[in-house]
């Protein structure tokens, strides 16, 4: 496993998750409740810029990594999804909310898995709708942690609701505009064939259902077919091996 600077950093955004879920479970005569709104806040705000700062790092000492590009997501996604639970079940947001956002994570980084295998990766990188969605949910659950009075004037609560709402709108859209891009390709896209599943490279061929040997003719008690091509039974077998990943 690659580690170095920018991964150390996506770590700690993992490790602090469960740091400022637990504030509130702190009994009231060890932590006021201002004083867990403003711890939780403050440990939530730390691991949000190092969300920032592992990407910035990454580029700029030239250490990206597949491991990094890998784990600085899903760290993302474990830390807003525990967010909203969190307000969800502290009556800080509706349940809806959470469920529109945390779903569209998850649909839209299983489209990106799927994009990648099949090599049109690029065509989901993020948009800049993406971008203010992301700078949206990130106020809204700074907001709603904290819930505290900040900004003369301003109720907390009311800001951070705003811009949860503006986050969810915008969580659709850009769902549904990712979804739009990879739209060309839901049709008669195939994974491609494992190299074990072509003919003559190895005595098993790959099938859905798992390895299946290659019956030999001494096996089958046939004699060896001549062909110039595929039989009956290898053409089943390596259609077989192909996934349609067409819709369901």
């Amino acid at each position: 496993m690659v580690f170095n600077l920018p991964i150390a950093l996506t770590w700690l955004r993992i490790i602090l998750i469960p740091v400022f879920v637990a504030v509130y479970y702190l009994p009231d005569a060890w932590l006021s409740p201002p004083a867990k709104n403003w711890t939780a806040m403050s440990v939530f705000a730390v691991a949000a810029i190092t969300d920032w700062l592992d990407g910035f790092l990454a580029r700029k000492l030239g250490e990206t990594s597949a491991f990094g590009a890998f784990l600085d997501p899903v760290a993302d996604k474990l830390m807003v999804g525990a967010a909203l639970i969190l307000l969800v079940q502290l009556g800080r947001a509706e349940a809806y909310l959470a469920i529109i956002i945390i779903g569209r994570e998850i649909a839209i980084s299983a489209l990106r898995e799927w994009m990648a295998q099949i090599g049109r990766s690029r065509n989901v990188a993020v948009a800049f709708v993406g971008k203010i969605k992301t700078v949206a949910q990130m106020t809204a659950l700074i907001a709603l942690l904290l819930w505290e009075p900040l900004i003369p004037g301003v109720s907390t609560p009311l800001l951070g609701t705003i811009a949860l709402w503006v986050a969810a709108i915008l969580t659709l859209w850009s769902m549904f505009h990712y979804l739009k891009l990879a739209a060309p390709h839901f049709h008669g896209a195939t994974l491609p064939l494992d190299a074990d599943a072509s003919v003559g490279v190895s005595p098993a061929v790959t099938s859905a259902a798992g390895s299946v040997p290659a019956p030999s003719a001494k096996d089958s008690g046939a004699p060896m077919r001549r062909a110039s091509g595929l039989g009956e039974g290898d053409a089943a077998l390596r259609g077989a091996s192909r996934v349609d990943v067409g819709p369901r």
